[in-house]
């Protein structure tokens, strides 16, 4: 049986878009590429047919990846989140004990992970350590540079 994948209904009209484009656009534009490649002739030794096919069956590989993926998603709606405590789909503010900065990540599904968003997946070693906690508990999180304690303040 094929694992689920949990994702908000923005990732996965992502992916669905990706597949959309690789489908109707990368996949015929490959196609083309192969099709000038054996109006050259040869291919036995034709370096660019080679190519083309190879890219092909990357292309192949990654759009049965996410047609497999998108089959066993389960949608997680964000409204019927409790947000008494850190959760998936929650989004939590901190505060370094050491140096009082304070950031805000939102716990979400692996797949939809995103330092730059300040989106943290669900099994990462920070959301791991602040899923089930509270405003106002103490977290100790393990980082490369040791161990540093936070404050909740916030969970939204």
């Amino acid at each position: 049986m094929d694992e689920i994948t949990y994702l908000t209904k923005e990732g996965f009209e992502n992916l669905q878009n990706k597949l959309n484009q690789l489908m109707h656009e990368e996949r015929p534009h490959i196609a083309q590429m192969i099709a000038e490649a054996r109006e050259k002739g040869d291919l036995s030794e034709n370096a660019e047919y080679d190519a083309a096919k190879d890219a092909q069956a990357h292309l192949e590989l990654e759009i049965a990846q996410l047609q497999k993926l998108l089959a066993n998603v389960k949608i997680i709606d964000e409204t019927e989140v409790d947000k008494s405590q850190v959760r998936i789909l929650t989004t939590v503010t901190i505060k370094n004990l050491s140096n009082n900065q304070t950031i805000s990540y939102k716990i979400v599904p692996d797949k939809e992970a995103d330092l730059k968003k300040k989106h943290l997946g669900v099994n990462s070693p920070v959301a791991q350590a602040l899923i089930g906690k509270k405003i106002d508990d103490i977290v100790d999180i393990q980082v490369p540079a040791g161990v540093i304690k936070y404050k909740i303040l916030k969970i939204e």
